[in-house]
């Protein structure tokens, strides 16, 4: 079995909640900085930033990855992976995983674990993670995105509201969650088969990805399988917001030396 892989970082600069974010500083260094560190820290045999702005190539200089300026008109960070494997030249059957910019506590293990489940289907062209959910408040917080699956591990939907909806265990009460089903929350990290990234961007935009603002929803709308692995551990947070950040901080911030 093939175990190479590649790491692309898609790092827009503009957000609409957080301008310029992938320049945010974090425990002294740019956001980014702590991006491409987690991809170096894995087994990647290559590990690219994929940028449409000078001051992330600038902030990136000297970090050990790659650099690529692409198109500022990408409408996702998975066009702009497409971009960036048409111009390196990768080939069909290389596996290339989609690091975002703004997951600076993503463990570099995680990294590894959805490269290798992809390698180990040559039959699929997606693979991503998710992890179990163990309180009401996350399930119900339409923030987090749910995912359910397959008997074979493989999505059947992808949802911003509680799903499964528990008929008889939701009834009245919502405090605790049922006991005789699996919640889980979709990790968004994603491996790609090159293959499988120049049949997407041909794709055309499903009403369901509209609705649920959740991008992954078109591959399974045009009747594509995606594999989701269940992660050896919980990632860090990742982030959308200013309270994201200061979470962020708080969770990369040195532990404080014993007392003498």
């Amino acid at each position: 079995m093939n175990k190479s892989f590649k790491v692309v970082i898609p790092a827009r600069y503009g957000s609409t909640r957080l301008p310029g974010k992938p320049l945010l500083e974090i425990a002294g260094r740019p956001m980014i900085a702590h991006v491409v560190e987690r991809a170096l820290a894995s087994t990647a045999n290559e590990v690219v930033v994929a940028t449409d702005d000078q001051r992330i190539v600038d902030a990136c200089a000297g970090l050990g990855a790659a650099v690529l300026m692409t198109d500022a008109h990408h409408s996702n960070g998975t066009d702009r992976i497409a971009e960036v494997i048409e111009r390196c030249g990768w080939d069909d059957d290389t596996v290339v995983v989609n690091l975002q910019g703004d997951e600076p506590c993503m463990p570099s293990a995680l990294i590894e674990q959805v490269a290798t489940d992809l390698n180990a289907l040559a039959d699929v062209g997606m693979a991503t993670l998710a992890y179990p959910i163990s309180d009401s408040a996350t399930l119900f917080d339409p923030h987090v995105v749910k995912v359910v699956l397959s008997a074979a591990g493989f999505a059947l939907y992808f949802s911003r509201a509680p799903i499964p909806w528990h008929r008889d265990g939701f009834l009245g009460k919502r405090a605790e969650l049922p006991g005789s089903v699996e919640f889980l929350r979709h990790i968004g990290l994603y491996a790609y088969r090159v293959s499988f990234l120049r049949r997407y961007v041909g794709f055309t935009l499903s009403p369901l990805e509209v609705a649920e603002s959740l991008e992954q929803l078109r591959v399974l709308w045009h009747g594509e399988r995606i594999h989701v692995g269940l992660a050896t551990q919980e990632p860090g947070p990742g982030v959308d917001t200013a309270d994201d950040l200061a979470r962020v901080a708080r969770f990369l911030a040195p532990a404080s030396p014993p007392p003498p």
